[in-house]
């Protein structure tokens, strides 16, 4: 993993992207609002996510964030396992997600990204 990379991806209930659809704008999820900031995974990090935090949940959506669009907001910060994670302190616009849809995984057992 590179701080170098410029798309993360965010994973969102039907309701939290509906929302970003609506409203242009996100705010963040309960536990984005708890720690202060909109957790985001990258392209490596996204399957351990979902297994993660999201285990038997259904109805889950994955929206591709242009990191540069963010500027300042992006913080690199570690956390799972000393991982580094792009952390957004600032709401989601839709203009900075390049491309969502519905969770899907592939025939590994991968998040397949959108």
């Amino acid at each position: 993993m590179s701080q170098l990379e410029v798309v993360a991806y965010k994973v969102l209930t039907a309701g939290q992207m509906d929302i970003l659809l609506r409203d242009g704008v996100f705010a963040g999820a309960p536990i984005d609002l708890a720690d202060g900031y909109i957790h985001l995974s990258t392209a490596e990090q996204v399957t351990e996510t979902v297994n993660k935090h999201f285990a038997g949940q259904t109805d889950l959506h994955v929206a591709a964030v242009d990191l540069a669009a963010l500027g300042d907001a992006v913080k690199w910060e570690p956390s799972r396992g000393g991982q580094l994670f792009p952390h957004v302190y600032a709401a989601l616009p839709l203009s900075a997600v390049t491309a969502h849809g519905p969770l899907a995984r592939g025939s590994d057992g991968a998040v397949v990204l959108p």
